[in-house]
């Protein structure tokens, strides 16, 4: 059945963020961050599907889609400065658990958010990303954060896909940083 989505603004600090929401608040939340070079737009169909079981909420990034562009000069286009806006949203939205959906150019923006609130993150979705740290001292941080996570007993709360996708992710970024931690 296709779900009535919301076209709103935010103000974090000083930007105005476009996103798109769909689905009830009380249900679980899925932050849905784009690729480049897109938008929100991008997953119209997904929260149209999934609106009814998720609250959806895709954002668009400074620089994108209907969101403020500031110019290079007034705003510096990283992935370590889009995602401490993308914090700061959801802060704004007051969204303190969420499954980070990564598409593309969300993945090293939400992989970032996940290094700096773990306890937000409930699962992750990876699509067609990549894994741009800034350096081998990033990669074994993130490391350090999925270990520690999974000794706490996390580990016990993913279901077998996530197990799996956990254990690639974990292997492939010691094969990317060539250290085991």
């Amino acid at each position: 059945m296709a779900q009535h989505i919301s076209y709103r603004t935010v103000n974090v600090g000083g930007l105005s963020i476009f996103y798109r929401e769909a689905g009830p608040k009380e249900a679980p939340t899925i932050l849905l961050l784009h690729g480049l070079p897109s938008s929100s737009r991008m997953f119209e169909p997904l929260l149209m599907r999934l609106g009814g079981q998720f609250h959806m909420v895709a954002p668009d990034y400074p620089g994108f889609g209907h969101s403020d562009a500031p110019t290079p000069k007034e705003f510096s286009y990283t992935f370590d400065n889009i995602a401490k806006v993308m914090d700061h949203f959801t802060e704004a939205l007051n969204l303190t658990k969420y499954t980070l959906y990564m598409q593309d150019y969300g993945g090293p923006v939400g992989f970032r958010m996940a290094l700096a609130h773990p306890d937000r993150v409930e699962a992750l979705i990876l699509q067609a990303i990549g894994a741009q740290l800034v350096d081998e001292a990033d990669a074994a941080a993130f490391l350090r954060k999925i270990e520690q996570h999974a000794a706490s007993g996390l580990r016990d709360q993913f279901d077998g896909a996530a197990q799996l996708i956990a254990t690639v992710a974990l292997e492939r970024m010691k094969q990317i940083t060539g250290k085991t931690l």
